[in-house]
């Protein structure tokens, strides 16, 4: 009898064993590391989304912000996490690509240390000029920039950032010669084409419509292949004057390498189910921001590829050296 109940208990418990490993995801907290600074967009946005998540798998998505060195210490934090599903990691290009261009040495690897799992938002940038250069017309710009080589300023938020990136695609793909003045962000970078230290740059849509909605900027066009219901009467620098231009400023989810794949799969579509939501909608259109998802995280990742190959190409053309 005593044998009987031995086994008996046996089975219990790990029929109990058993249960408990098939908890359903998530069964705790999960903590998200928002690589850049609090207050920052990257930081703004994925509270908006992270909010609505937690409403929706009722857990707390615990916001970790973590932004030295360019977001990049954050992301060698979430690389090393466990892989199961509790540590997620949202990044933009200048920390998930563009810092394996500009540091010498590297705590992860973008493309193998990382699942992606699905795009919050790909924001438009704008090209905007100070009012007192005399060009209205993207066509005008290049005709200045090409009678007065070299006398053209083009601030950016620092070496390397996407703001620099998506000037020297354009210089470059226009033939023209400007004079580089990186900033310590995108605010300052702002503030010079206000203060007229600097004539123009490329830079993120949000940060820029409310200089340019009380005169203090002029945009002249996207730097979108579509134009924004942002600023709806304003054209693409593809159809102004450089065929082909495109660039473009993502954020998304990422989790450490080996994360289950079903863990993957719950949290895109839970992500896509909180992108469609009308509050995170009307939280972004506040941003200036329109949520942008993914089709699966499959395609985020050749996505994420793609524009690892894009950027390679742009920094070679800037000639930026890892430091």
């Amino acid at each position: 009898m005593a044998h009987q109940l031995a086994g008996l208990g046996l089975v219990v418990l790990t029929l109990a064993a058993a249960d408990a490993t098939a908890q359903p995801y998530p069964a705790r907290p999960v903590r998200v590391i928002a690589a850049q600074s609090a207050g920052s967009s990257l930081d703004t946005i994925t509270r908006i989304v992270a909010n609505k998540m937690s409403d929706m798998i009722g857990q707390q998505l615990v916001i970790d912000n973590r932004g030295g060195a360019g977001g990049t210490i954050g992301l060698e934090i979430g690389a090393r996490s466990a892989p199961d599903g509790y540590t997620l990691v949202v990044g933009a290009p200048s920390s998930m690509i563009i810092s394996s261009f500009t540091y010498k040495k590297l705590g992860f690897d973008t493309l193998k240390d990382f699942d992606p799992i699905s795009m919050t938002v790909n924001a438009e940038g704008v090209l905007a000029v100070n009012p007192g250069v005399p060009a209205r017309s993207v066509k005008e710009l290049i005709d200045l920039a090409k009678a007065q080589p070299g006398k053209l300023n083009m601030s950016s938020a620092g070496v390397g950032s996407s703001s620099h990136l998506a000037g020297v695609m354009f210089t470059a793909m226009a033939g023209i010669n400007t004079v580089h003045v990186p900033y310590k962000g995108g605010g300052p970078m702002a503030a010079a084409i206000v203060a007229g230290e600097a004539q123009w740059a490329i830079a993120p849509a949000a940060a820029l419509v409310g200089h340019i909605k009380s005169g203090r900027m002029r945009a002249l066009a996207l730097s979108t292949k579509t134009r924004s219901p942002l600023l709806p009467d304003l054209p693409t620098i593809d159809e102004a004057g450089v065929p082909g231009y495109e660039y473009t400023s993502w954020n998304g989810f990422f989790a450490p390498k080996g994360t289950p794949r079903a863990i993957i799969k719950s949290v895109h579509a839970t992500i896509q189910k909180a992108l469609a939501d009308p509050d995170v909608k009307q939280q972004f259109a506040n941003q200036g921001l329109v949520p942008l998802g993914s089709a699966s995280p499959e395609e985020f990742g050749k996505f994420l590829r793609a524009d690892y190959e894009r950027v390679a190409r742009l920094v070679k053309i800037a000639g930026i050296k890892p430091e």
